[in-house]
């Protein structure tokens, strides 16, 4: 990848690049942490934060986060609120995008965070879903960050954790789930979309450093390449500069 950025640089600079103005975003933990300071310091000054444990911000974190109830998150917050009343605010759809992250992801962007194997007899038991299953059914649509692995890769999730779009297109709207699904999906290699009409995962950009088909070996089963594939865009200077005054030492970018 070459010296002058990291991978989880790059990562956090396409997944600011998600959020619009005026949006509201549930944010996460990790690298989304980062990826809302970007924006909001950026293209989105208008963006607001929802953070799980009940934090609102209408402003970018002042100082580095290792957790959402780290004290700079709370000190300057628009407002400090129980979690029913943020996790209300997702039910009622008022989140324009939702940050989660997955142990295994599938073709349609179901995620699992349950366990590896038979639910019944599992070989690896994972930590659950948390909030995510919310965001992945009620968010107007869903980025996921995950690292790029083979394994990770499957063409059906041992157990569907965060629903994307189930079974294909049409699933959301039978089973009635009102959020919009997956729109893209941000891993180490690469950034994925969705096709509107199948709702399978389509390649939109690999990272710089790889290839259309550094990215197929490491993606188990047939992989959809969008017509117009491209480089992931580089972080720009100022980019760069937020990322690193945000996470000087590197806890969350490597």
């Amino acid at each position: 990848m070459g010296s002058e950025y990291s991978v989880g640089e790059l990562m956090v600079a396409a997944a600011a690049r998600e959020i619009c103005d005026g949006e509201v975003v549930f944010v996460g933990m990790r690298l989304p942490l980062l990826a809302f300071c970007v924006a909001q310091r950026t293209h989105a000054p208008k963006a607001v934060g929802l953070f799980e444990a009940g934090v609102i911000r209408d402003s970018a974190s002042p100082e580095m986060l290792y957790t959402m109830c780290d004290p700079p998150n709370i000190a300057s917050a628009a407002a400090c609120v129980p979690m029913a009343t943020v996790m209300g605010l997702l039910q009622r759809g008022l989140v324009d995008v939702g940050f989660i992250g997955g142990a295994e992801v599938d073709r349609y962007g179901n995620l699992n965070t349950t366990c590896i194997g038979s639910p019944e007899a599992p070989r690896v038991r994972l930590p659950g879903s948390g909030g995510a299953a919310d965001v992945a059914c009620l968010a107007r649509r869903l980025v996921v960050i995950m690292p790029h692995e083979r394994r990770r890769f499957r063409p059906r999730v041992d157990y569907v954790t965060s629903p994307g779009y189930g079974e294909g297109a049409g699933w959301r709207q039978r089973v009635g789930l009102p959020g919009g699904g997956p729109a893209a999906l941000i891993t180490t290699m690469a950034v994925f979309g969705y096709d509107r009409e199948t709702c399978e995962a389509v390649l939109r950009s690999y990272h710089p450093g790889f290839t259309v088909e550094d990215v197929r070996r490491e993606t188990k089963g047939h992989m959809r390449i969008a017509p117009d594939v491209h480089p992931t865009p580089k972080p720009t200077d100022e980019e760069l500069a937020i990322i690193r005054a945000y996470d000087p030492t590197g806890f969350w970018i490597g």
